[in-house]
Formats: C-alpha cells, sequence, structure tokens
C-alpha cells in the first residue's frame, strides 16, 4: 500500500468542553496517511484549577504518542503533589514516559496499546506477569517492577512529539520536544510559545554531534527528522551521557506565560498542520471563523479540511492532522489557590 491511500480518509473525530476558565473544540483526522498515528489529551479539569492539553505525534506506529496521551498528564499531577512545582513536574514528566517504556511492564502497555497479536500477546502477559505491589499513596501510577520475557526491554523504537499546554488560574505553561506546536493569539497577532526542534538547529546539531550521532539530508543518522522526541530508543544508548544530552533527547523547550485580558485562544497542533499554514495564517483564518462559529471542534474541522492536500502529488496537506483549539473566558481572573 505505501506510505499513502490511494484517497484520503476524511472522517474525523471531533470534541467539545471546558469549564468556567475556558472552552476548547479539538479535531483529528487520518488524511492520506495509510495509518493514524497522532494522539491528544484534552483535561479542561486536571484537577480544581488546572488545565491540560497534549498533542502527540507518532513516526513508525502509534503506540509511543497513544502512550503520551494516556500517561503524561498523570505524571504530571504526580510530580507537581510530590515537588510543589508544576514546571519543574512538566519537565520530570517527560523524562518519565521514556523510563516507563522501558522493561516488562512497558513492553507490556506498548502492547496493549498496538495492534492485533502484540495487543493479544499484551494481554496474556499482563495476566501471566501482573504488577508487583500495591498504591502506597493513592496514585494510580506507581509502575511497579514486573518480571518477564521483556524485562531487558530498553524501550520502542518508534517516538512521537509531545506538545502540551497546562494552565493553572492565569499562568500558561508550554513544554514541547519535537515539531508540534503551540501559538497564542494575543489581541489577534499570532505568538510562538514553542520552536520546532529539527537537526540543523545549531543547539540541536552541537548536541547530536558531541553524542556521536550525525546529520544526513537535515536528518538524525539519515533517518529521523527531528532532534528532540520521547520514545526512538536507538538514540539514546550511549550510558555515558545523561538523558538531556543523548542523540536524541525527550527534554522539552519550556515556555511560561501569564494570560490576560489581552489573550484570546491558544492553538495546539500537529506537523501536518504547521506544513500547511503559518502561525500568521492560522490565528487570522481562526479569528475569522469565529466571528460566525460558536462550535470550537467545527472550526478545527474547517482547518483540516483547508489543510488536506487534494492528491499526493507534492507530500503538504498529505500527513495526519490534529488541532486543539482552547479559548479563554474573560475577564481571565487571577486566583491563587494551588493543589
Amino acid at each position: 500500500m505505501g506510505i499513502y491511500l490511494s484517497s484520503p480518509k476524511t472522517e474525523k473525530f471531533s470534541e467539545d468542553g471546558g469549564n468556567a476558565r475556558l472552552r476548547f473544540g479539538l479535531s483529528s483526522m487520518q488524511g492520506w496517511r495509510a495509518n493514524m498515528e497522532d494522539a491528544h489529551a484534552a483535561l479542561p479539569d486536571l484537577d480544581n484549577c488546572t488545565s491540560f492539553f497534549g498533542v502527540y505525534d507518532g513516526h513508525g506506529g502509534k503506540v509511543v504518542s497513544k502512550f503520551c496521551a494516556k500517561y503524561l498528564h498523570t505524571q504530571v499531577l504526580k510530580y507537581d503533589h510530590d515537588l510543589g512545582d508544576l514546571t519543574a513536574a512538566i519537565r520530570k514528566a517527560f523524562f518519565r514516559m521514556d523510563e516507563m517504556m522501558r522493561g516488562q511492564r512497558g513492553w507490556r502497555e506498548l502492547a496493549v496499546l498496538g495492534d492485533k497479536m502484540d495487543r493479544f500477546t499484551g494481554l496474556i502477559e499482563g495476566l501471566i506477569w501482573s504488577p508487583r505491589g500495591g498504591n502506597s499513596d493513592g496514585h494510580a501510577d506507581e509502575w511497579a517492577y514486573e518480571e518477564g520475557p521483556h524485562s531487558d526491554f530498553s524501550g520502542p523504537a518508534s517516538g512521537s512529539t509531545a506538545c502540551v499546554a497546562v494552565i493553572r488560574n492565569n499562568q500558561l505553561i508550554v513544554a514541547n520536544s519535537g515539531d508540534s506546536r503551540c501559538v497564542l493569539s494575543r489581541r489577534g497577532q499570532a505568538i510562538s510559545l514553542s520552536r520546532d526542534h529539527k537537526p540543523d538547529l545549531a543547539e540541536e546539531k552541537e548536541r547530536i554531534l558531541k553524542a556521536g550521532g550525525i546529520i544526513y539530508a537535515g536528518r538524525v543518522n539519515g533517518s529521523l527528522n527531528l532532534a528532540r522526541a520521547i520514545g526512538d530508543v536507538e538514540f539514546k544508548q550511549n550510558k555515558f551521557l545523561s538523558a538531556e544530552k543523548q542523540i536524541v533527547t525527550c527534554n522539552p523547550d519550556i515556555t511560561d506565560v501569564e494570560l490576560t485580558d489581552d489573550d484570546d485562544f491558544l492553538i495546539l497542533a500537529c506537523d501536518g498542520i504547521w506544513d500547511c499554514m503559518s502561525n500568521e495564517e492560522l490565528v487570522d483564518f481562526v479569528n475569522e471563523q469565529l466571528r460566525n462559529e460558536s462550535c470550537l471542534s467545527a472550526v478545527c474541522e474547517r482547518v483540516l479540511d483547508r489543510c488536506l492536500a487534494p492528491s499526493t502529488l507534492t507530500g503538504e496537506g498529505c500527513d495526519n492532522m490534529t488541532m486543539i483549539l482552547v479559548q479563554f473566558v474573560k475577564p481571565i481572573q487571577s486566583n491563587v489557590s494551588h493543589i
């Protein structure tokens, strides 16, 4: 079948929700790709004062993006509870994804999220090698050690970007690893809150070369067109280097913004959309749509339809597409309550 289908799958998964502080809409579409490898998380009430939104763009398979959508926000909440520092908790949660995907339990969880035989095998192994120990502090993600035939599993060969926005009261924290992107509309103007981690960026190139990697045709070791990602264990094998200094790292860039009444909405989207529209073009398009459309998921669907290519000749507009649109309820209140 190749990388593309003979005709695109245009069915969309869409959702709307919100609370007193914000409302959101999202939509995702497989498009021309042979498989859907995007995943997302939209949790307006992660706790009583925190909202969490994430876009995960998988490559080489869908299991890592699905794993992140299932677990990354739980780790943010856990580490925030433990550390009392939301920014540190978010960073630690990114690194924790790679740690959790190792060993017998990591293999089993990924197998269950996979397809066909892997899923069946993972479920069977889950019955034989069940987690030891309980949840001593009430957290559902203690991740107890498991013995089994995959206890030496070093992690998945596939990977995923991760771009998340955590909103607590009037604080917005954006963390990004990879080339999914977050953009804020402030008084109708696009403000980039993340950067695309491509191998030819000076900081990325320096780390890649120091860790023993090469950049060929704009790709890490000639294969991966990202310099940061969760998963991709083959690029994280140097036992003498920390996780931050590996050829490919999941270490996120983090941006902290104080929201004001000038802020209209937030967009998180995978590169399937940004390949087709610039930050400014997308913000302008959304602002135009919002004049006559109150359903945020409908706006996202129109973006996906606009970006979908009529054919696979150019490659642009042929990727999986996911977009989350978060609109702030004004006036934005400053509230000092915490977990």
